[in-house]
């Protein structure tokens, strides 16, 4: 299997290099030329921060831009630390760890672990796996410039199709990337070091961020350790073509606490469960990926983007079962985007193909001790999908602009069974849907932008779903229509982005577990219902006090379903709002915040069991000194007992189930950023 994805990838970066290489500047540049270059400081493969930021604003739809420094004054040990105020993303750390729960408009609802629903990039290359799983530990905030969020069909450009979108973390180039050294350390055992700089010429920059994250944590059994080294290379080849050149290694060992019925958080909400110590529950794993993007601008402003991507993974996971597996995983994307007229007349064309495939070897063995006893399954897996999408925006008036697009995917799941016990588990699946989308957008003045779509989302199966419990699950695709409408204000001192929306789904992908969380497989729900509302406000009260909130309605429910009724989809609150105040300057801040779920919410469909709601508030303190910035930052200063996120069962019968997974108890974090010139 590496043999051919080996192969496969260096024809792709033959291919790659020598289309870039046919284009190589003459001996000597004309004075013009070198004049283009030396106005443009960004590079031409990334886009800088103000230009994402009025990029994403021309979708209309979801979207939002998390700057990277928006995040970097507080602890930064999960993703809830760095999109905890974007808006629309429900994330919640498991076990105060990087392994979390992220579900955007209801997307993997009842994934506590191992995202799906969502598409993971790291600079535009898909962290996701080919079978539409991910793993948030391959992902460093801190390595981030700033993070792209496309909520449903706005992420259409990057060959999403899934209900929830996209999040692209966004790395820095030599040509705006600060050199930095910073520390953090605090409850729990907790350091993390990181390290990043870079450099540039008129024609080559290049940047490397280097991180190292332990911790004993909060709870028995949730040790953590994890490095990871995140590199880029560009060159020009002219002033109007440049390749970059990504490499990723990540190095992860996780111990897994699991989650506790209510009598067991109430008596001692640091212990483990029981058999995840006896069965040393873990997840390690080793990642390396490599890709390469080159952007080409033509003659007439059109834009060329072509970039490819090769990860290869392997994982030793005790649960269960004792899972092994080896991964590869390489695709291939190509964008064109043109931009003609002004005006009424206005015409922007985007177009492009995505196509990945992923090749897994999947042994399973008797989990002794979280050591791996007899043999029980071996299974070779391959996904694969191609996504081809149009989108045209029209102008209909100054203000006013029609987009509408589609796309169109092709997806195949095949596994081998390659241990027959009692019956062969081989498949082989196929899907295709075409995903329309209509949308417009109307800017009623120069601060505030209406916008309206329509929209389809198909997502297949992965592994997880068709293969992740004891027995092949074989399930069909999940299917959604979208209508959304929103609006975003950017004033001088208030900045806000409204979104309601409602999804009609068909066949939802809902993953359920025994009672004592193992695995029972997947079902297709026949018919459901998402709806919600998504807000996120910045407001600059004066100039040395500045409040923002984040705010989601969740509501998830069957839709005359024979067994549930229109029960609420269990696992996500109705309700969640986060809220900060920053008062001080620069050289000094405080900055209190609060965590809010008011109501309790179900864990199991038939709603016969909830977790509580909670309130939880921190306070941090930091500023800016001549050398760098410095933080403490205090979390649940209240020591409260709380259920951060729950696990998932059909019907718990009102049984204290052990599916509830208890927040870190009161927490001091330290930090100092040394930056340099």
């Amino acid at each position: 299997m590496r043999r051919r994805s080996a192969l496969a990838a260096a024809l792709l970066a033959v291919g790659l290099s020598s289309s870039a290489g046919a284009e190589q500047p003459p001996a000597e540049r004309p004075a013009d030329e070198i004049t283009v270059i030396g106005e443009r400081d960004a590079a031409l493969t990334v886009d800088d921060l103000d230009e994402a930021r009025a990029r994403l604003a021309l979708r209309p739809g979801g979207t939002a831009l998390v700057d990277a420094a928006s995040y970097a004054d507080r602890r930064v040990g999960t993703l809830t630390d760095a999109l905890g105020f974007a808006p629309g993303v429900f994330v919640q750390p498991r076990f105060g760890a990087e392994e979390a729960r992220l579900s955007v408009r209801g997307s993997g609802l009842q994934r506590t672990f191992h995202l799906r629903g969502v598409r993971l990039l790291q600079d535009g290359v898909p962290v996701t796996l080919a079978d539409g799983s991910a793993d948030f530990q391959a992902i460093e905030p801190l390595a981030a410039r700033y993070v792209e969020v496309y909520r449903g069909a706005n992420a259409l450009e990057y060959g999403a199709a899934d209900l929830g979108g996209a999040i692209n973390f966004v790395s820095p180039t030599g040509r705006d990337g600060e050199r930095r050294v910073r520390v953090e350390g605090g409850a729990f055992g907790y350091r993390r070091v990181h390290a990043a700089g870079g450099l540039e010429s008129d024609a080559r920059d290049g940047f490397l961020s280097l991180s190292a994250f332990e911790q004993d944590g909060f709870r028995d059994h949730a040790r953590q350790e994890t490095y990871r080294l995140f590199g880029n290379y560009g060159f020009r080849h002219s002033p109007r073509a440049e390749t970059r050149v990504y490499l990723t290694h990540v190095r992860t060992r996780s111990e897994l606490p699991g989650s506790l019925t209510a009598a067991e958080l109430a008596a001692d909400r640091t212990r483990a469960a029981p058999d995840h110590v006896t069965n040393d529950h873990r997840r390690d794993f080793d990642l390396t990926r490599v890709s390469a993007r080159t952007a080409r601008i033509l003659d007439g402003g059109a834009r060329i983007d072509a970039s490819f991507f090769y990860s290869h993974k392997d994982l030793d996971h005790p649960i269960f079962q004792v899972l092994r597996q080896e991964s590869a995983d390489y695709g291939l994307d190509l964008r064109y985007r043109s931009e003609r007229g002004s005006g009424e007349r206005r015409r922007v064309l985007l177009a492009g193909l995505s196509a990945v495939r992923g090749e897994l070897d999947d042994d399973r063995f008797v989990n002794a001790g979280g050591r791996p006893g007899a043999r029980v399954n071996a299974l070779a897996q391959t996904a694969s999908s191609v996504a081809a999408f149009v989108e045209l925006e029209r102008h209909l008036a100054p203000a006013l602009a029609l987009v509408a697009g589609g796309q169109l995917v092709t997806a195949r799941r095949e596994s081998r069974d390659r241990l027959v016990t009692a019956f062969d588990e081989s498949f082989a699946r196929s899907y295709r849907r075409v995903n329309p989308k209509l949308g417009v957008r109307f800017e009623a003045s120069e601060a505030v932008q209406l916008f309206a779509n329509v929209s389809g989302s198909f997502e297949p199966p992965t592994f997880g779903e068709l293969a992740g419990g004891p027995n092949v699950t074989p399930v069909d695709t999940q299917r959604a229509v979208t209508v959304e409408t929103g609006a975003r204000v950017a004033g001088e001192r208030v900045q806000a982005d409204v979104a309601l929306y409602h999804a009609r789904v068909h066949g939802e992908l809902l993953s359920l577990t025994d009672l004592a969380g193992d695995p029972l497989g997947t079902v297709n729900a026949d018919r459901t219902r998402h709806r919600g509302a998504e807000a996120a406000v910045t407001w600059r009260a004066a100039d040395v006090v500045t409040v923002r909130a984040a705010y989601l309605w969740n509501d998830f429910r069957f839709d005359g379903d024979a067994v549930f009724g229109d029960n609420r989809i269990a696992g996500v609150p109705p309700h969640v709002l986060r809220a900060e105040a920053r008062v001080g300057g620069p050289r000094l801040y405080a900055a209190p915040g609060v965590e809010w779920v008011p109501d309790d919410y179900p864990i199991d469909h038939a709603g016969s069991r909830l977790a509580p709601g909670y309130t939880v508030w921190g306070l941090r303190i930091g500023g800016r000194t001549a050398w760098g910035e410095w933080f403490v930052d205090g979390r649940n200063l209240g020591d409260r007992a709380y259920v951060a996120t729950t696990g998932v069962v059909a019907n718990a019968a009102g049984a204290d189930v052990r599916q509830l997974l208890p927040g870190d108890g009161r927490a001091v974090y330290v930090g100092f950023d040394w930056q340099f010139e």
